[in-house]
């Protein structure tokens, strides 16, 4: 009975060791995922919509090969993804975004230009005044990953106005994370 109540001790005190491990594993657990909890809170926190000019008003182009366009006037920038001296909005989370892009164009050249993610062209804003003005918009909700780009470029050839009332405008926000 002596060894019986020996290896019984033995067993206990390996139990004991054991169940201190897994304290310490679910205590690391929790505590990694209270700050990954934390982190996608942070992420979540994505929205930006810039226009054009900052300030006065002119045409932006007509230009000889497509262009990225820069839109200047931040009104918002939750999360600093947008960055207003590229014009190119990076995603910080992989998850479905949504994009809107507004242009104004006067006269009689065609106003146009082309949303991408990346390279690949997504939709297309265009009109083709024969005088007077018009705007045209469009708007796509789109799969990005970690680190794709979403920017605006105006055609080859079209030309578009703004002045301080911000008509070309360049908007998005994560709808939820993936």
């Amino acid at each position: 009975q002596e060894a019986k109540l020996e290896s019984q001790k033995t067993e206990i005190d390996q139990l004991k060791l054991q169940s201190e491990g897994m304290i310490r594993f679910l205590t690391n657990v929790q505590i990694y995922s209270v700050q990954e909890i934390n982190n996608l809170d942070h992420v979540k926190q994505v929205a930006f919509s810039a226009s054009l000019l900052d300030q006065g008003e002119g045409d932006t182009g007509p230009f000889n090969t497509q262009t990225t366009l820069i839109f200047k006037h931040v009104v918002t920038n939750i999360g600093n993804a947008y960055n207003k001296h590229t014009g190119i909005f990076t995603a910080p989370v992989r998850g479905a975004y949504h994009f809107d892009c507004h242009i104004l164009g006067h006269g009689n050249i065609v106003a146009g230009a082309f949303l991408l993610r990346n390279e690949e062209q997504i939709y297309v804003v265009y009109e083709n005044p024969t005088s007077g003005t018009v705007s045209a918009s469009n708007g796509a909700s789109l799969l990005l990953e970690v680190g794709d780009q979403v920017f605006v470029r105006i055609l080859a050839g079209p030309r578009i106005f703004d002045s301080q009332n911000h008509h070309n405008t360049f908007s998005g926000h994560l709808i939820f994370t993936m």
